[in-house]
């Protein structure tokens, strides 16, 4: 039984997921340059609404021209809605400093003492592990290098007294 080429139109069957972990993962399509087509339909009803608006203000500007009465009612509504707007702003700064407020106290009671807390578990960390190497390894190491060099005077004696020996 032979096996088709792989470049064959015969379907490859599928991968198992043991196989699938092992695959490469296939290279991200290529990026395409330009805008797409979503995009374009986008920025054209935007540049229609932009049109659009700047008509109806041109439009505006030269009925009130003609219509001073009418202008200053729609002054007096503006004005108005200004004034709303203020308010709203004025408002919301109020919450926004509140809430720095806020922050700042937990920032400073509630942070705080966990870095502190922190920072001294750090520093007994940092005493324990001077202590231990005060204490424990530098001796240990002292008596190692110790043992060494008595071992080597050992063997240097052994191997002096052994030359005159013959066998």
């Amino acid at each position: 039984m032979t096996t088709p080429p792989p470049d064959s139109a015969a379907p490859q069957p599928a991968p198992t997921a043991a196989e699938a972990k092992k695959l490469p993962a296939p290279p991200p399509p290529p990026e395409k340059e330009g805008l797409t087509t979503r995009q374009k339909i986008g920025l054209g009803v935007l540049i229609v609404l932009a049109l659009v608006a700047l008509g109806f203000v041109i439009w505006v500007v030269i009925f009130w021209a003609g219509h001073p009465a009418s202008a200053a009612i729609w002054r007096d509504i503006f004005i108005i809605f200004m004034a709303l707007e203020s308010f709203v702003i004025g408002v919301a700064l109020i919450i926004l400093v509140v809430q720095l407020a806020v922050l700042t106290n937990l920032l400073r009671h509630e942070i705080q003492p966990i870095l502190e807390s922190t920072n001294d578990t750090v520093n007994t960390v940092r005493g324990t592990a001077q202590f231990v190497s005060d204490n424990l390894t530098e001796p240990i190491i002292k008596l190692n290098s110790y043992v060494a060099a008595l071992e080597k005077v050992a063997n240097t004696l052994s191997a002096f007294f052994s030359l005159g020996r013959k066998k």
